[in-house]
């Protein structure tokens, strides 16, 4: 059996992430997801909440046949032991997922294989996209599973990254 790691923000889970974890699958039985930066929310980058992210993600999957487990993985400010935080809070895996140059060096460094794949229509696909068009009334849910749609309306999401993207400056 093999275990695999897949990390990101998930700010919020999108066709790009799902595109990834569908490719993932066909060299897996088993999918960790690690929610990085789950310790932050309510900010333009990061409006929310790691449960609300894992909601996403397990409801965006549930007819994958693949096992996944959702773990949240707070942010550490010292890069040189970020894996070996990773690996204390994620079940064992044996291969690591990721296309961010910084995760590459890192799991290489503790000598974890890591393999990336291919970006799925990146240049639309990303996570500031669609948090833009959110902001904006712009078309957010044709870039998302329609269960993020469903979990995003229930939290009343975009209520949320429109008030944090708000200022309280007069312009100057």
């Amino acid at each position: 059996m093999t275990r695999g790691f897949y990390i990101g923000r998930f700010q919020p889970f999108h066709n790009g992430h799902r595109s990834m974890v569908k490719e993932i699958a066909n060299d897996v039985d088993e999918l960790v997801l690690g929610i990085g930066s789950a310790d932050d929310s309510h900010t333009v980058r990061n409006p929310f909440t790691a449960g609300e992210r894992i909601m996403m993600i397990t409801k965006s999957l549930v007819d994958f046949d693949l096992v996944t487990y959702a773990v949240p993985i707070e942010d550490l400010e010292r890069n040189s032991v970020w894996v070996s935080h990773v690996q204390s809070m994620s079940p064992d895996f044996d291969v690591a997922y990721s296309n961010n140059p910084l995760v590459i060096q890192l799991f290489r460094e503790a000598d974890i294989e890591i393999r990336q794949s291919p970006m799925f229509n990146r240049d639309v696909l990303e996570g500031s996209e669609v948090r833009e068009r959110m902001i904006n009334d712009g078309d957010w849910e044709s870039l998302v599973p329609e269960a993020v749609v469903e979990v995003v309306d229930e939290m009343d999401g975009i209520e949320r990254i429109q008030m944090v993207s708000d200022s309280d400056s007069n312009g100057d």
